[in-house]
């Protein structure tokens, strides 16, 4: 009998996340000895909700199909694979890199501030966001309306290979160091950091400060292609890794509880200086 969509994407979900977070585990880099308890509650927070979020949005996207253009299932269906791809890529990624853009201004960081306040990289941090963050994202309701249209098995191998490389961006195992440390394949490493999110410019993305020539939290904004930063100005790219990550409030004041970064405006801070608050404060300091 053969496998259906949902469980062949569960199973790739479990075998890419499972063998970055093995190998982890391996380094000693799972379970960072900078973790804060807020953070191990966040981050299993976000593990557990996500999918259901990511699944509510899905199944209300076709919903609305269902009721607004009714005789449209599956009526892309016969698309040749590349279009389906290209579409995907400016329905999905294209715009989760202006999402993510707008989530570092004023407006949006509220929703978004989660994912930056862990002081260090795992895959652990992949979906770490507010759960409205993904609840209003552009990208999986554009998703959801192109399943219905017919994209089916293009969606999950797209989404498989996405997830490949945005758990593996965020990573503590930096698998494209060895890239840039042998002159032959310098020219890959030339490429492909052009080309997709990588450890080292998805890194410089999370640091701590960008005055240091190496970090970069206002750029490097993609997620699976590195392309659109490339082409809006928003790149840097160094081939080196920030020697810190988090942010400068959480430092002055301590973190913030675990319920307030995931649930925000349900749930706000009690923080002096808090964006998710009542302070109206620069979004990254």
């Amino acid at each position: 009998m053969p496998l259906s969509r949902q469980t062949v994407q569960l199973l790739a979900v479990v075998i890419i996340y499972g063998g970055f977070a093995i190998a982890e585990l391996m380094i000693d880099r799972f379970f960072p000895s900078n973790a804060t308890p807020e953070d191990n509650r966040l981050d299993t927070a976000v593990t557990i909700v996500f999918p259901v979020v990511m699944g509510l949005v899905l199944a209300a996207a076709k919903a609305l199909c269902v009721w607004l253009i009714p005789g449209a299932r599956d009526a892309w269906a016969a698309w040749p694979v590349w279009q389906m791809v290209l579409v995907l890529l400016v329905a999905d990624d294209f715009t989760q890199y202006w999402w993510h853009r707008l989530s570092h201004t004023s407006l949006m960081w509220p929703l978004h501030r989660a994912h930056h306040s862990a002081a260090y990289m795992s895959v652990r941090v992949v979906y770490r966001n507010n759960a409205f963050y993904y609840a209003l994202m552009p990208g999986l309701w554009f998703s959801g309306v192109l399943l219905y249209l017919g994209f089916g098995w293009t969606f999950v191998w797209y989404s498989v290979v996405k997830l490949a490389v945005i758990i593996g961006a965020h990573s503590a195992v930096r698998w494209d160091l060895p890239l840039y440390r042998y002159r032959a394949l310098r020219p890959v490493a030339w490429v492909l950091e052009r080309t997709i999110s990588t450890p080292a410019t998805h890194f410089a993305h999370h640091a701590l400060t960008q005055d240091d020539g190496v970090g970069h939290y206002m750029g490097n904004y993609g997620n699976l292609l590195f392309i659109w930063d490339v082409l809006f100005g928003t790149a840097r790219i160094t081939r080196q890794y920030p020697p810190a990550y988090g942010l400068k409030d959480d430092i002055r004041q301590g973190p913030e509880r675990w319920y307030t970064q995931f649930l925000f405006p349900i749930f706000r801070s009690t923080r002096a200086e808090s964006v998710l608050g009542h302070d109206k404060h620069i979004p990254i300091d």
